[in-house]
């Protein structure tokens, strides 16, 4: 009785103190009582036999003893007893070289099982390589006397006689063993503690490492449009055609070269963002806040920034090239006009400044009148071509012609030789109108022949003017217009041949009255310096310039011709790659509603439908050479299409980031299926439940019915589960939160309390721990994580180098720096 009273820790009932054999049947029934009440069934043993001392039921009583006190208790792995404890000494001896222990005699023989159980637990005890196989009978005595020493386990077992059998008692043995697993069990927690632990700061090292990457990538992403987008809003123009086209070749590479990458970073940074906040949710962890300005949706603000500005930068270019090309057109046109008035005005000043009439005859002054009378309407003429020097020049300066300065000084020397002739013109006439009244003679064939001739020579110069004059078209229209415009020109040239035949017969009619009368002339008309050979010369150089701009039109209308080819090329192409990324789109849609087949299937037919597009893709890259060529072209417009390469290039990245981003919804949900341990057919009728009620992109009221048809129910509830799926209360639910959601309802996770109690068991079961107990119970690079992140403990019972870790294991589940 007082052996179960010690091994049991209960108290039994009072022993009869007689002498006589009953009051000794008496005591030894109560025990057999007691044991009977543990559950355990004796067989054959009765008390008489153990009062009259026979050996074996008194020896296999105490077995049953040890066996249900000692012995029964031990689980390991959901085995217990005797296959439990073997299996707890095979796992503790696994590492050990010479041991092998297969049962609870002969594999104890040589000693080496008992040292190698010490050494595991307590390695400073035991110099296990020093240990020989051959020499049992010292390590059996090794660890009998460590294990007395120093754990307090007797010696209940004889080196000599385990040697000396060929097989050990197995009992004997076994009840020694499992000494040491009570001596041992302690340590046992703390090392299912020390794992768990483990295993929750791998989680935390894990996520920190996603949360570094991400903000590096976020960064360098920021980083790069923050450098691009003041290169975008430059809008200095530059001077030349040559220099424009240089920033538009620039822009086509930042296109081409730069901006790809840019777009594949940024989709890959919201799938690593996605992946990251999953992972946490499945780890029970808060979600990840990004620093301050590297929110998703900061980068997607700023990246929306940066497709306005190079919007805005691309309409700005070509705006620009068509204001140089207009401002090249206007220039030229400037100095050709320019040049011909001052061809014409050159000498004009000193022939009005001449006083050649105070000696001349009175036939020679009237000819000095009618000639400056000429002259005048000649000077008229000339008014409308100064009136158009002046307009472009005005022109110019309102476009901002970097040449500007030059063009107003020769504009404003123009006008004031204008204004100077002007002057000298109307000074000339009165002094010819005061000298013509001592004039009377006149030749009125010359006078004739000086006013047709003056007019149609103006026209002439007119004329050649207009067929040397520049242009530019930009469609087909345009220059059908100017060949139009040419061919009504061409058909006054018979009417201006009669002019000139008949001015040429004036002349031949003077010369044949001369003749005839026998006046000598004085040389040219008086009246006009236009001569009949001028008025040849000029005629021939017109006909000459008629086929030339014949040819200059047509080569024009073939350019615009080549132009709507390549509209016409591109609108074919476009109209087809326009409605494919739409259909694709639209398909995406459906398939991520449907969803038919397990996960994996649904992941491996969106990856097939991704390479699929992804092969479009050379497509998209001849429509890229067919709009570069048409830029180059300088074509502006295109009535063949709606469609413009930008549309089509955002519609192209929008249909791969759907694409990935629909791939990526399926990984989270295996991951989350994978971690939560959710059925294919839960997730089927998840997904069935959802799509089923989601009508309008996941409303609350849609949602709430979708929880009603699983079982949920009432108002309190359906806010609760709200507050869950739908923190930020935006109103809508994706299917990855609800997902999670069910997830949690049906699985369980780790918690901030089951830290805790792990880590209380590593202390010790006091309120704080030291560094040196986290560096002898966990791997190195997890304790010194623990240590620098720990804060001081700061309890009554605090020592030096006292550590908090309920604080440290709250703030993995909660709001925290980590």
């Amino acid at each position: 009785m007082l052996l179960l009273e010690v091994i049991s820790g209960e108290r039994l009932p009072k022993p009869e103190r007689g002498k006589m054999r009953v009051h000794k049947i008496n005591n030894v029934n109560k025990a057999l009582d007691f044991i009977g009440n543990k559950g355990v069934k004796l067989v054959s043993i009765g008390a008489e036999e153990i009062v009259d001392g026979n050996v074996k039921m008194t020896l296999g009583m105490i077995w049953t003893i040890i066996l249900r006190f000692a012995i029964q208790d031990i689980s390991v792995e959901e085995t217990s007893a005797k296959e439990g404890l073997l299996l707890w000494c095979q796992r503790k001896t696994a590492p050990y070289k010479n041991v092998n222990v297969q049962n609870f005699h002969i594999s104890w023989k040589d000693g080496l099982a008992f040292n190698a159980l010490i050494h595991r637990h307590r390695p400073e005890l035991i110099d296990y390589d020093k240990l020989r196989k051959d020499d049992p009978v010292t390590n059996l005595n090794n660890a009998f006397e460590v294990a007395e020493k120093y754990l307090d386990i007797p010696k209940m077992l004889d080196a000599e006689d385990i040697v000396g059998t060929l097989r050990p008692d197995e009992k004997a043995i076994m009840t020694y063993v499992s000494c040491f697993y009570h001596a041992f069990s302690g340590a046992q927690k703390a090392e299912t503690a020390a794992n768990r632990i483990c295993k929750v700061l791998a989680v935390n090292q894990e996520n920190e490492h996603l949360m570094e990457d991400y903000e590096k990538l976020a960064s360098d992403l920021l980083e790069w449009i923050r450098r691009t987008i003041p290169w975008l809003e430059n809008r200095a123009p530059e001077k030349t055609m040559a220099e424009m086209q240089q920033k538009l070749e620039d822009f086509r590479d930042y296109r081409r070269v730069h901006k790809p990458p840019k777009v594949q970073e940024k989709c890959q940074l919201e799938i690593n963002f996605n992946t990251l906040q999953t992972k946490l949710r499945l780890s029970n962890r808060p979600a990840f806040m990004p620093s301050e300005g590297r929110m998703v949706s900061d980068i997607n603000g700023a990246w929306h920034k940066l497709e306005g500005a190079e919007k805005g930068y691309e309409e700005w270019l070509l705006n620009e090239i068509r204001r140089l090309e207009r401002l090249d057109h206007l220039a030229e046109k400037f100095r050709q006009k320019a040049a011909i008035h001052e061809s014409w005005t050159d000498g004009k000043e000193a022939m009005l400044t001449q006083k050649d009439y105070e000696t001349a005859s009175l036939s020679e002054v009237k000819a000095l009148l009618r000639k400056h009378e000429a002259f005048e309407s000649d000077l008229a003429a000339h008014q409308d071509r100064v009136e158009q020097i002046a307009a472009i020049a005005q022109e110019l300066n309102e476009l901002d012609y970097y040449d500007s300065p030059s063009v107003n000084a020769r504009c404003q020397k123009i006008c004031d030789q204008w204004d100077i002739l002007g002057s000298l013109t109307q000074s000339r006439r009165e002094s010819l109108e005061r000298t013509e009244k001592q004039l009377e003679s006149i030749d009125e064939l010359y006078l004739e022949f000086a006013k047709r001739a003056a007019p149609f020579n103006n026209w002439m110069e007119g004329a050649m003017e207009d067929l040397q004059d520049m242009f530019i078209v930009h469609n087909i229209e345009e220059i059908q217009g100017l060949i139009t415009a040419h061919e009504q020109f061409k058909s006054t040239l018979p009417e201006a041949n009669k002019e000139r035949e008949a001015i040429q017969a004036i002349q031949a009619e003077v010369q044949k009255i001369a003749q005839y009368n026998g006046i000598k002339l004085a040389g040219n008309n008086p009246y006009t310096s236009i001569t009949p050979q001028s008025i040849d010369s000029k005629w021939e150089k017109v006909q000459k310039l008629v086929p030339q701009r014949d040819q200059a039109l047509q080569e024009e209308l073939t350019r615009q011709q080549s132009n709507d080819h390549l509209r016409r090329q591109f609108a074919n192409q476009a109209n087809i790659i326009g409605p494919w990324i739409q259909n694709k789109m639209e398909e995406i849609g459906r398939i991520s509603i449907e969803m038919n087949g397990t996960l994996e299937d649904q992941l491996t037919h969106l990856r097939q439908y991704e390479q699929s597009i992804i092969e479009y893709k050379p497509n998209i890259e001849k429509l890229e050479g067919d709009h570069q060529l048409i830029q180059e072209a300088l074509i502006f417009d295109n009535k063949y299409t709606p469609y413009t390469m930008e549309h089509l290039r955002v519609g192209w990245e929008q249909l791969l980031t759907t694409i990935a981003r629909t791939i990526n919804e399926i990984e989270n949900q295996i991951l989350t299926r994978d971690a939560k341990g959710i059925s294919q057919e839960q997730l089927h009728e998840y997904r069935t439940s959802f799509n089923h009620f989601d009508k309008v992109r996941r409303h609350a009221e849609e949602f709430k019915a979708c929880l009603i048809s699983l079982g949920y129910d009432g108002d309190a509830e359906f806010t609760r589960i709200m507050g869950i799926v739908d923190p930020n209360n935006s109103g809508a639910v994706t299917f990855q939160a609800f997902i999670d959601f069910m997830s949690r309802e049906t699985t369980d996770t780790d918690t901030a309390d089951q830290v805790i109690a792990s880590f209380k068991i590593l202390a010790g079961d006091k309120n704080y721990i030291t560094a040196e107990e986290l560096r002898r119970e966990l791997p190195p690079d997890q304790a010194e994580y623990c240590i620098a992140r720990m804060a001081p403990y700061a309890g009554p019972d605090a020592i030096p180098g006292a550590l908090d870790y309920m604080s440290f294991s709250t703030a993995l589940y909660g709001e925290s720096d980590l």
